[in-house]
């Protein structure tokens, strides 16, 4: 079944209805419009480097990016394209200034609605997932060649395979490859999945949906003994999310269930683990202040607060983080700043938070921000709007410092 999205008149962008999956994103967005005081920002120059424009070249990209290292990046958009199931892109960085270049657009044959950032093998090879489409229409896997011939590695069947990628993928050094399902698995509740380089899909553990959680959104991170760790959008024992650990053994652990309250609920986006072996992620809603949580996990499944965003720094943090070598964190927040439009965030290991930019109104930049960062060795950081620019179809930016 493809989800609802809807373009309204006036050129705003694409977005979806997906019911409380993605926690009403229309309740969202009208917190965004409560009126903040500005803060003072640290000195940053933000750059776009393309505003999307629909059919020519995609809409609304949720995703983030992934580089290569010549300096390109690489992303996806949400809709747009000749068929409104989205694209794959390129923004080249050339000698005379970033050149877009869209390398597939999706048919829903092949997939559609992707939302998870990509990732790329030292052949320059793009693999990521859509939410929707494929043989079966309950999403796929897909490798993009450097000349964007697109492949389809898996489609899903909606049963005990799962429903509804919306993962960033992990590649092994044998190119199998793992990530999670939002819904199906024998309970509809979720799987995670390893791929393997002849296109055989394995569950390697399906949700229930109780305790153990539901809803797995954000994909997986893996530590030296082969144990994957992510999070679920609901579940645990409040329903309101989990950390958990997968073992290569496939024997799933709660690290910790999100209570709500200052706490936070509904983590999202993918997990950041340091040498420690501590995790770091973000909830969408509540904390102290009701606009979401920075959180850590310590290796005993300690959890602590680093930070509770209050909508003047930030509201509804849904995309991933990244670290620097001093283990400073950086990251979006889809609402709040100075503007009501999202922010660009950094964090110390102490908790305290520096809003790096603001998105402003209008077309001079994008707005709404809902995937995460790629940092280069200069400390630019880059990333998507998923609206805004100048025909309000989201943006790519560089934010320098």
């Amino acid at each position: 079944m493809r989800i609802a999205r809807l373009h309204p008149s006036g050129g705003s962008s694409y977005f979806k209805e997906a019911g409380m999956r993605w926690l009403t994103l229309t309740f969202f967005r009208t917190m965004t419009l409560i009126v903040v005081c500005a803060m003072a920002l640290k000195a940053q120059t933000l750059t776009t480097l393309h505003s999307f424009g629909g059919v020519g070249d995609g809409a609304a990209p949720y995703a983030g990016l992934v580089g290569d290292p010549t300096g390109n990046v690489y992303g996806t958009t949400l809709g747009g394209g000749p068929e409104f199931a989205g694209s794959v892109f390129k923004i080249a960085n050339t000698t005379t200034g970033r050149k877009e270049t869209v390398l597939h657009f999706f048919t829903f044959a092949d997939g559609g609605d992707p939302q998870a950032t990509l990732i790329r093998d030292k052949e320059g090879n793009l693999y990521g997932s859509a939410l929707l489409g494929g043989a079966y229409s309950y999403g796929s896997v897909f490798k993009v060649d450097a000349i964007g011939k697109v492949t389809v590695l898996y489609s899903f069947t909606g049963g005990a395979d799962g429903r509804e990628p919306v993962c960033r993928l992990l590649r092994d050094g044998a190119g199998t490859l793992y990530g999670t399902t939002l819904t199906g698995g024998t309970s509809d509740a979720g799987v995670v999945f390893k791929l393997d380089s002849t296109g055989k899909e394995t569950v390697l553990y399906s949700f229930s949906g109780g305790v153990d959680g539901k809803s797995p959104s954000g994909g997986l991170t893996r530590d030296e003994t082969g144990a994957f760790y992510g999070v679920t959008l609901y579940g645990g024992l409040f329903s309101l999310g989990t950390v958990f650990k997968l073992d290569s053994n496939g024997n799933e652990t709660v690290l910790h269930s999100f209570a709500g309250g200052a706490d936070g609920s509904y983590p999202n986006g993918p997990l950041v683990r340091d040498s420690a072996g501590n995790l770091y992620g973000t909830t969408f809603y509540e904390g102290a202040f009701k606009a979401g949580t920075a959180f850590r996990v310590d290796p005993n499944s300690h959890e602590t607060v680093l930070h509770s965003f209050n909508t003047s720094d930030g509201l509804g943090p849904m995309g991933n983080l990244i670290s620097d070598q001093a283990g400073n964190l950086y990251g979006t927040a889809n609402g709040g700043g100075a503007y009501g439009n999202g922010v660009i965030f950094e964090l110390d290991l102490a908790g305290n938070e520096h809003v790096l930019h603001s998105f402003l109104e209008g077309v001079q930049e994008g707005s709404f921000p809902v995937g995460g960062l790629i940092r280069d060795a200069g400390g630019s950081l880059y990333g998507t709007t998923s609206q805004g620019g100048t025909s309000n179809l989201g943006t790519v930016f560089k934010l320098t410092p």
